[in-house]
């Protein structure tokens, strides 16, 4: 009787967290004017997330050991580890989405300019999704770069012109 009395309680705890970080999750949203798609996405990760702990919890409750469940969860990891890594740049994207929701500075509708060496990227922001930056350049052409690289590149706010120039290639008298 007291099994099942606590693990109702795991369930209804779960209930109850899944709201409050959804709520949490779009109050933030609202604050940063960010798309329904992004909310959801972000929604369900925390979700996952909980109902793994929450699972854990349930198969420690009904008498596993902690030698069997740290087997089952072990294993787990290692198949989605080997499968992740073999597209490891998914898995950064998808991480680097996350912090781009919750810490990037720059929001859909800003002008920002990627100083990166190998590409001149300055134009409006679009979309935030998943996996990238949707990027409306200057002369109307859409770019898609990685979220991985956005946080790795230093990215200005700007107004007007790009505020530096890319750098030009020269080549050297022969």
């Amino acid at each position: 009787m007291l099994k099942v009395l606590l693990i109702s309680c795991c369930i209804v705890f779960f209930l109850l967290m899944s709201r409050l970080v959804e709520r949490l999750v779009r109050d933030l949203a609202a604050k940063r004017s960010v798309s329904e798609f992004r909310v959801e996405y972000i929604t369900k990760i925390t979700r996952f997330a909980l109902l793994f702990c929450v699972v854990a919890v349930i198969c420690l409750l009904m008498g596993l050991g902690y030698g069997d469940v740290a087997l089952f969860l072990s294993s787990i990891f290692a198949v989605v580890g080997i499968a992740l890594f073999a597209q490891w740049s998914i898995l950064s994207n998808i991480t680097a989405s996350v912090i781009i929701f919750f810490g990037f500075p720059y929001r859909v509708g800003d002008r920002i300019q990627v100083l990166d060496p190998d590409a001149k990227l300055c134009g409006v922001i679009t979309e935030i999704t998943m996996f990238h930056v949707i990027v409306r350049l200057d002369d109307d052409n859409t770019v898609t770069y990685p979220n991985s690289l956005m946080l790795q590149r230093a990215v200005l706010k700007v107004n007007g012109e790009p505020a530096l120039a890319p750098p030009e290639e020269t080549t050297s008298p022969q």
